[in-house]
């Protein structure tokens, strides 16, 4: 049986053990709130059709992206076009780690993955392996980082894209029926064809950007 003074002692002995391991132990770096940058998505012919969100959490050095979105294109109640997507970054300060992305378009899923190796970046697709430098980016302007570098990785096909990212011009743009000073930026192909632009207001957050294809600009636009 445990004497009642030996009893007494044991609060005390582990008190001062959780103690010591407070003062020994490093502080761990506080997670930021999640910041979410929802937009609405037009067509210039369509009008709108569709949604995208980017959630961004940051623990140190460490950022992750995670994005959803939903397209259809309908006439008369048809519908023409139908495409989901769902991708996940994981990002160590300016390097991209590891992605993951599904997006399915009428029915038809795609699956891409990627991560870091040595001084390259691997990607993997129904299109075969694809190599990118370490610098490389998504084609996903979630803050100006995405602005850096001269690759770019197109998430819903896995291909590795050349680009050229032009120097910043001050402009305005309409963004929830304000008037929003901004820095627009485009992207080209080395061939000098447009395929992004990219609006940051005043603290770095993209307010809107533009995928150029097939002549027709998909325009996305922040909402919340």
């Amino acid at each position: 049986m445990i004497s009642r003074a030996f009893a007494v002692r044991i609060p005390s002995v582990v008190a001062l053990i959780a103690l010591a391991a407070a003062m020994v132990m490093p502080a761990l770096p506080a997670a930021a709130a999640p910041q979410t940058l929802a937009y609405q998505v037009q067509h210039p012919t369509y009008g709108k059709i569709g949604t995208m969100t980017n959630t961004i959490e940051k623990s140190g050095e460490q950022t992750t992206v995670t994005t959803d979105g939903r397209i259809r294109v309908s006439i008369l109640g048809v519908v023409l076009y139908r495409q989901e997507f769902s991708r996940i970054e994981r990002w160590i300060g300016d390097r991209l780690m590891s992605f993951h992305g599904v997006t399915t378009v009428n029915g038809r899923a795609t699956e891409v993955n990627g991560s870091a190796e040595g001084d390259r970046f691997v990607v993997t697709s129904p299109n075969g392996n694809a190599t990118a430098p370490a610098t490389v980016r998504i084609a996903n302007p979630w803050s100006a980082n995405a602005l850096k570098g001269d690759t770019m990785l197109v998430p819903d096909r896995g291909t590795v894209d050349k680009v050229v990212v032009n120097p910043a011009e001050t402009t305005s743009v309409a963004i929830n029926g304000k008037m929003v000073r901004a820095q627009r930026y485009e992207i080209d192909r080395p061939s000098g064809e447009k395929r992004y632009e990219v609006w940051l207001d005043e603290h770095g957050t993209p307010v809107m950007f533009n995928v150029n294809g097939r002549g027709s600009p998909v325009t996305f636009t922040l909402v919340s």
